[in-house]
């Protein structure tokens, strides 16, 4: 066909449809979303960050931002210095109660702050292609999630939907926290689910644990105490 010629519309509109599909995934590569240099803070640093922002948040004097001015830095890609798996709860936005600004935190959110597949694979990219230092299972007050399996546990209620899978993931901490005393089995099995996720996360291999080892990277398990504001490790 003539250089000169003009290209037929049909032709045309494939190869840009084709081109444009072809970016889009190009740029959800890995080694394209790595580009931005690792966090180069220690575990202990990266803690201490977030416990400072969480004073912050607590005493009501969180830092003024702007996003607007790193919108086209963040662009170019991210470096989070912490990654959080955190409950879906609605009261619960690690952004806001570690006073962090866009792109500190890689936040993974599922009801309970259960770990299943696809949290697990957020987490192991966020410390093997984002170089992230701290990993932190953060649980909360009065979770729902944590409730529904108490309930299940002591009733055998019936969930509908999807739901009875996510409970079976929280049942093992409810079970635990039965066998100590005391009257506040909610926050007893709300650390256990906390710890529960910690053991699985610094055990799970191949990429978490290895990093564990060597100390590169560090899991922690906190709890959010809604009506306080504060963050209290387990």
């Amino acid at each position: 066909m003539c250089l000169a010629c003009p290209v037929p519309r049909r032709h045309f509109l494939k190869t840009s449809l084709a081109l444009a599909a072809s970016g889009a995934l190009t740029g959800l590569s890995p080694v394209r979303a790595a580009q931005p240099a690792p966090a180069t803070i220690s575990p202990a640093a990266a803690l201490q960050r977030l416990q400072e922002g969480n004073a912050r948040y607590v005493a009501g004097k969180p830092r003024v931002r702007d996003f607007s001015p790193g919108r086209a830095a963040r662009a170019t890609g991210q470096a989070p210095f912490a990654a959080i798996l955190a409950c879906a709860d609605s009261r619960v936005a690690p952004e806001l109660l570690f006073d962090q600004g866009l792109g500190d935190l890689f936040v993974v959110r599922v009801a309970g702050n259960v770990v299943d597949p696809e949290g697990l694979a957020s987490l192991e990219y966020a410390v093997h292609y984002l170089g992230v230092p701290l990993v932190m299972v953060l649980g909360h007050s009065s979770c729902g999630a944590v409730e529904a399996a108490i309930s299940v546990d002591r009733d055998g209620s019936q969930l509908p939907g999807h739901l009875p899978a996510l409970i079976q993931a929280i049942l093992p901490a409810v079970r635990q926290a039965r066998q100590s005393p005391g009257d506040q089995l909610l926050e007893r099995a709300t650390a256990d689910n906390v710890r529960l996720g910690v053991g699985q996360l610094s055990a799970s291999a191949p990429l978490l644990a290895p990093a564990v080892a060597s100390g590169k990277l560090q899991v922690v398990g906190s709890v959010y105490d809604i009506p306080s504001g504060r963050v209290m490790a387990v």
